[in-house]
């Protein structure tokens, strides 16, 4: 082989090595599982573009029920008369059962499943509950909402 051609193919070589090969490539802090802060920062978005035009900017209600105050009768255990929701909500599991099937109501069901995990931790830290880990349906079925 000329020395051209070993200098060439050794130049490709590196490059593929040193740009991850055939390896995977190593995980990002955009694909890495968020923190339950991560999720209440995105949940607060979330919340402004799909929840607040029903719910009011804070979630204190407006035509959709309170969701934020929870000694102020947000999330009741039992629906109200004439409400879509016919289950009690007694787990934030209960709640996010809910919301994926029925939320937003302009287009229920809509959303990725982050999102309304990121919207429901919001909800979370805005009746004064925080988690050490992130909110998802394993953990979300062990919180009895506090009444």
């Amino acid at each position: 082989m000329s020395t051209r051609i070993v200098t060439t193919l050794s130049l490709v070589f590196g490059l593929t090595l040193a740009c991850g090969g055939a390896s995977p490539p190593a995980q990002t802090a955009a694909s890495a599982t968020p923190t339950f802060a991560d999720q209440v920062e995105r949940g607060g978005t979330l919340f402004g573009q799909h929840c607040a035009s029903c719910h009011g900017a804070s979630g204190e209600g407006g035509r959709g029920p309170r969701l934020v105050g929870l000694a102020e009768g947000a999330l009741p255990l039992m629906p109200r008369e004439g409400s879509v929701r016919t289950h009690e909500f007694r787990t934030v599991g209960d709640v996010a059962a809910f919301a994926v099937v029925n939320m937003p109501q302009n287009a229920p069901g809509s959303l990725p499943e982050a999102d309304y995990w990121a919207i429901l931790a919001f909800d979370l830290h805005a009746n004064g509950i925080d988690l050490q880990q992130p909110l998802d349906g394993t953990v979300a079925a062990t919180l009895t909402i506090p009444r």
